[in-house]
């Protein structure tokens, strides 16, 4: 049930440290070292046949189904029609769920589905992304499945974006009696605008996760699959559980990845995230404290430098000039919630937390905002020319709020706030989070009251539960509850590590999945894998282009800079896109026939080194390439080449010279 959006994008293989040991020992959550392979438990055997009786093969199945190729993917897609309400078989209303499928491109060796994060994201928008992050011997072997859950995208499209944006950007402040009013009645009416923003709130009772989880059996049942493998993410352990517990008997697999405890009430988990986010945000400080390029960043302590500019901004917000993508200047301001917005956002994966750390420095040590409000504007999809919402089909806030208001049993207003009471007296940074929830004190009525379900044990299904240390929004207390219970578990840790950790290219861990899903292998019931809690730091531009000691020096920094820009980083690839530059100018980037393409006009990351010109990354070469005419310090005309190899070339003319500078 994490509360804060989580970029799907961001999936991206960012991590590249590998290593792991085991242990059979169930872990501690005090310590999680590896413990002396003496006391391992023999792990139980996996099946190794899942029975499909005359099942047709899949391309057939999906024909049958009126498959059609997915918009913009390789996946087929099904739309298929199912109950309103799974609970009430007299209910013929129906409303229709799309599932996506890639069958398998060799011996089929079952279904492996997967339930991604949120509630509210899109599996299908996830898909081709997430599927090419897997070792091919997974495509191989599986139909490999994903879906928008009833209600999301191509399942219903229901939106509050406006709404959202409001809520996000408010003062969540309950630490005094006019704090706390100002705050239930932000939440009220974010509920009310929500809800009248999605447009049709009769669907409300039925968006719920035990109804979602009974669309994916009809599926299974159209499909002809005796049982499958299921993968949940984040939220989508959260779902995972709840079709386990149902229809245990379907499943021959499961993984849960950044898992949800679903026997702790809603308050008590915000309690434990609450907690996570402020924990994570401090060894993110403490680990820039570590790193030498990142502290040196900084004017004082990384963690006394976050409290410091919370300290001012909690007295009002501070106004800046930010450069507009079009060119030009707009006057913009930075509060209290927004740092903290900024701060929950990019505290999910190892590289936005370094990316975060570069704009805190830059606020620290030189009183510059801009840096900041880029990641702002991005943790809230922000159009940085306009401020106004970028549409993104791909997540929706209206399914987030209302699968957990159904999932969910919350009380008036005035528990939450007595619930919170200990979490602020306790926390130093980030209580807010704790507040995340609070609309479901004003959400209309839900479907159903669920109460706390109990805990999963899973007889016979051999559960992965998998998390990083340095997880925010699953803390790993989930994971060691979770693993306690089940008949069959076995857990895996990651060091530090991203919020989910299967598919960000660390071996330990995604070469124990493709084992678990392709070989039957099932690994000991403890493992711990390597990982880092912040990228390797990458320093700040130097302000003024004279500190740079020669051209290409320069140019690795512009490299860099465009690199790590959030707008840039965090790209949908797609759609044309720009950014105002630091010191004047601008740079803008799209698509092109070979891969991307960017335009430079007057465009500084360095006073001094000031860029007009043309640049191409032409994926297929895994090239970029700059040529640019240059004016400031010196004037020049400079080509600046990265190849597939990381061989670094500058070459052309620059202040009166010939330049040919390789790195």
């Amino acid at each position: 049930m994490p509360s804060f959006r989580i970029h799907l994008a961001a999936l991206a293989l960012t991590m590249g440290l590998v290593g792991c040991s085991t242990t059979g020992a169930p872990a501690t959550q005090a310590g999680v070292e590896a413990t002396p392979a003496s006391t391992a438990v023999p792990p139980t055997p996996m099946p190794t046949s899942v029975p499909s009786a005359l099942r047709e093969d899949t391309e057939a199945i999906l024909d049958s189904l009126g498959g059609y190729p997915c918009p913009d993917s390789d996946f087929t897609c099904v739309d298929l029609e199912v109950p309103l309400n799974h609970l009430d078989p007299a209910n013929p209303e129906t409303i229709e769920v799309v599932f996506g499928v890639l069958p398998a491109t060799g011996e089929r060796k079952g279904m492996f589905v997967t339930a991604v994060g949120g509630p509210g994201g899109s599996g299908l928008a996830s898909a081709d992304s997430y599927t090419g992050t897997f070792d091919p011997a997974i495509t191989e072997a599986f139909d490999v499945v994903f879906f928008d859950q009833r209600g999301i995208a191509a399942s219903g499209g229901l939106q509050c974006v406006q709404a959202a944006i409001a809520f996000y950007r408010s003062e969540w402040d309950a630490t005094t009696p006019e704090g706390e009013a100002a705050l239930a009645e932000t939440a009220e009416r974010f509920a009310g605008e929500c809800v009248a923003e999605m447009g049709d709130s009769s669907l409300l009772p039925y968006l719920g996760t035990e109804q979602a989880v009974e669309d994916l059996e009809v599926f299974r049942q159209a499909m002809g699959d005796d049982r499958f493998w299921l993968y949940g993410e984040s939220y989508g352990t959260q779902f995972a559980q709840t079709y386990a517990a149902a229809h245990p008997e379907r499943l021959a697999g499961l993984i849960l990845d950044g898992p949800v405890d679903l026997n702790l009430t809603g308050l008590e988990y915000f309690e434990e995230q609450a907690t996570a986010f402020s924990d994570v945000l401090g060894m993110t400080l403490a680990a820039c404290a570590e790193d030498e390029a990142c502290a040196e960043d900084f004017s004082a302590d990384p963690a006394a430098a976050y409290d410091r500019l919370a300290a001012r901004l909690s007295e009002g917000p501070t106004s800046f000039d930010f450069p507009l993508p079009s060119g030009g200047l707009a006057e913009r301001d930075i509060s209290l919630a927004d740092l903290e917005t900024a701060a929950a956002g990019y505290v999910y994966s190892e590289t936005a937390r370094m990316i975060f750390l570069r704009a805190l420095a830059a606020a620290d040590a030189r009183g510059d905002l801009v840096p900041l409000a880029r990641v702002l504007y991005d943790s809230l999809y922000l159009y940085p020319e306009t401020l106004e919402p970028v549409p993104d089909p791909t997540y929706s806030d209206a399914i987030y709020y209302a699968v957990e208001c159904n999932d969910y049993d919350y009380g008036p207003a005035q528990e939450f706030f007595r619930a919170g009471d200990p979490v602020e007296a306790s926390l130093l940074r980030l209580a807010s989070i704790f507040y995340g929830d609070l609309p479901c004190a004003y959400w209309p009525a839900d479907g159903f009251a669920p109460g706390r379900p109990a805990p999963l044990v899973a007889d016979g299904i051999p559960t992965l539960v998998m998390v990083g240390t340095a997880d925010p929004a699953t803390p790993i207390g989930n994971a060691f509850r979770i693993v306690e219970h089940l008949a069959d578990g076995y857990l895996v840790i990651e060091e530090g590590g991203p919020h989910v950790i299967f598919g960000w290219g660390n071996t330990c861990v995604d070469d124990l999945v493709t084992a678990y899903l392709v070989d039957d292998e099932l690994p000991a019931r403890q493992t711990n894998c390597e990982g880092v809690v912040i990228d390797p730091y990458l320093p700040l531009a130097p302000e003024e282009a004279a500190a740079f000691a020669d051209p290409l020096e320069a140019m690795l920094s512009v490299d860099d800079e465009i690199y790590y820009l959030p707008e840039y980083y965090y790209w949908d690839l797609e759609t044309p896109s720009g950014v105002g530059c630091p010191y004047g100018g601008r740079l803008a980037f799209e698509p092109s026939d070979v891969g991307e393409q960017f335009a430079f006009e007057a465009c500084a990351f360095s006073r001094g080194f000031v860029m007009t010109g043309t640049g191409e990354y032409n994926y297929d070469e895994e090239s970029f390439s700059l040529q640019l005419s240059v004016t400031g310090l010196a004037s020049g005309e400079l080509e600046y080449v990265r190849d597939a190899d990381g061989v670094i070339r500058v070459t052309g003319e620059y202040g009166g010279e010939t330049i040919d500078l390789s790195g």
